[in-house]
C-alpha cells in the first residue's frame, strides 16, 4: 500500500506536465481533472479507464485493497515504468516512502529559511533603491514652464539639443543631458511643436540647489489645433472660422499610419473638415511637428496616428 501512495503521487506529478495550473492533490481533483487524465491515459497508455475506478482508486486518501495489477501496470507507464513489479522493486520508490514524512517536515523547514533570505533580500534591494533614487534626487533638472501659465509642460512634448557648438546641434537623451550638465554649463536648444525654440545656457547641477526654469513661449495655433484634437465640439461653425484664419491656404497634413501602413495627406479644407466632424480617430491623432509661415500661421503638421 505504501508504494501505492508513492504510484499516486507520482501520477500526480505526471499530470502536472500537461496541466502545470494544477498544484492540488487527490483530495481536489475535480471532475475535469479526471476527464483530462482519462483522456491522457487512453492517448499515452492506449488504455481506457472509467471515471468510477478513479473515484474509488484514486481519489481517497487513504486505500483499504490495491487495485487490479493489469490497472497498476497502466499507472506505472503513465509514470515512465514499465510495470507495476519493477515499480515496486526500484529502490528509490522504497525509500522514498519511508522518508516521506521527515522529507516534508524539513521541506517545510526550508522553505521558511528561504522566505527569511528572500525577504531580508528584498529589504537590502529596496533601500539600495530608495538611496539611489535618493542620490538622483539630489541632481537638479531643468523645470520647463510655459511663459504666459507658468504651467509645467510635459517633458514628452519636448526634445533637447545640444547647442553648444551651433554648427553642430545634437539631440540628447535626459541621461546623456544630466552627464554633460553634471560639472559644466551647456547651452541647450529646447524644441516642441507648441513652443517656440528656445536657447538657453544651463549652469552645472553640481553649482545649484533648485532646478533652473526655463520659460517656453507658446506658440498660440499650434496649441489651438492641439486643443480642436482633444476636445469635445461645441460649436463647429466658430472652430471652422478659427482654422481658416490661422492654417495657411498652402497646409500640407501629413497623418503618419500605425503599423506602417502609410501616411494620409490633407490640404486645407480637407483638414478643416476633418477638425469639425466629431470622430474617435481624432482623439488618437498625436502632433509632432509643425512649420509656420512668416505670419504665424500653420503651413504644415506632422501627426502619428497612435
Amino acid at each position: 500500500m505504501q508504494h501505492f501512495q508513492e504510484l499516486k503521487r507520482r501520477v500526480l506529478e505526471r499530470y502536472r506536465q500537461d496541466y502545470p495550473y494544477f498544484q492540488g492533490d487527490w483530495k481536489s481533483f475535480s471532475s475535469q481533472d479526471i476527464l483530462n487524465l482519462i483522456a491522457l491515459l487512453e492517448k499515452e497508455c492506449k488504455e481506457t479507464v472509467s471515471e468510477k475506478w478513479i473515484y474509488t482508486h484514486l481519489k481517497p486518501e487513504t486505500n483499504t485493497k490495491l487495485p487490479r495489477k493489469n490497472m497498476l501496470h497502466v499507472l506505472c507507464r503513465f509514470v515512465g515504468v514499465s510495470s507495476w513489479d519493477e515499480f515496486i522493486f526500484e529502490p528509490d520508490t522504497a525509500q522514498h516512502t519511508v522518508a516521506s514524512s521527515v522529507v516534508v517536515s524539513r521541506s517545510k523547514r526550508g522553505y521558511a529559511w528561504l522566505i527569511g533570505i528572500g525577504v531580508l533580500l528584498l529589504l537590502l534591494i529596496v533601500t539600495y533603491f530608495l538611496w539611489t533614487k535618493e542620490k538622483e534626487a539630489n541632481i537638479p533638472s531643468v523645470k520647463l514652464q510655459n511663459q504666459y501659465t507658468k504651467e509645467t509642460v510635459d517633458s514628452s512634448e519636448v526634445q533637447v539639443y545640444d547647442a553648444t557648438n551651433t554648427t553642430a546641434v545634437k539631440p540628447m537623451t535626459q541621461q546623456q543631458f544630466e552627464d554633460k550638465v553634471r560639472e559644466n554649463p551647456l547651452t541647450v536648444l529646447v524644441k516642441s511643436p507648441f513652443y517656440k525654440d528656445t536657447i538657453v545656457q544651463i549652469p552645472p547641477s553640481s553649482s545649484v540647489q533648485t532646478p533652473p526654469v526655463v520659460a517656453l513661449q507658446p506658440d498660440d495655433y499650434a496649441m489651438m489645433v492641439k486643443a480642436f484634437l482633444k476636445a469635445d465640439i461645441t460649436d463647429w461653425q466658430k472652430r471652422k472660422t478659427q482654422l481658416k484664419q490661422i492654417l495657411s491656404e498652402e497646409l500640407e497634413v501629413i497623418v503618419m499610419l500605425k503599423d506602417g501602413l502609410g501616411a494620409e495627406f490633407y490640404n486645407k479644407a480637407q483638414f478643416v473638415q476633418k477638425l469639425t466632424i466629431p470622430t474617435p480617430v481624432l482623439k488618437r491623432w498625436e502632433i509632432v511637428d509643425i512649420k509656420n509661415e512668416p505670419d504665424g500661421r500653420l503651413k504644415a503638421i506632422r501627426i502619428k496616428q497612435e
